[in-house]
């Protein structure tokens, strides 16, 4: 199975910047995407990016979620198994728990991992 630790989370001001950070171990070898998922207060966690990885039959692509898109960047880090989450122009709508998340697909099966959640609080 694949673990998920997501880091990086705070308290920022308005227009203001983070960077989230998810550090993946266990069976790590073969995850095929990984991306980021939010919830806000009284709201249903929603996508806010994914990335995925290039294969035989497709290449690799990165998606973000209209609300996001010139705001927020996704990138991976496969040397240190780290997904990175950075934020920018944040507003208080972007408050919110955010969530990593990891998927291996194999012939067979498809494996979903969650981690546990950091809080990003955007407020002056």
């Amino acid at each position: 199975q694949v673990q998920l630790v997501e880091s990086g989370g705070g308290l920022v001001q308005p227009g203001g910047s983070l960077g989230l950070s998810c550090a993946a171990s266990g069976s790590i070898f073969s995850i095929n995407a990984m991306g980021w998922y939010r919830q806000a207060p009284g709201k249903q966690r929603e996508l806010v990016a994914a990335i995925t990885s290039a294969g035989i039959t497709s290449a690799g692509n990165i998606t973000y979620a209209d609300s996001v898109k010139g705001r927020f960047t996704i990138s991976r880090d496969n040397a240190k198994n780290t997904l990175y989450l950075h934020l920018s122009s944040l507003q208080p709508e972007d408050t919110a728990v955010y969530y990593c998340t990891a998927r291996r697909w194999f012939p067979h099966k498809v494996y979903d991992y969650w981690g546990q959640g950091t809080q990003v609080t955007v407020s002056s």
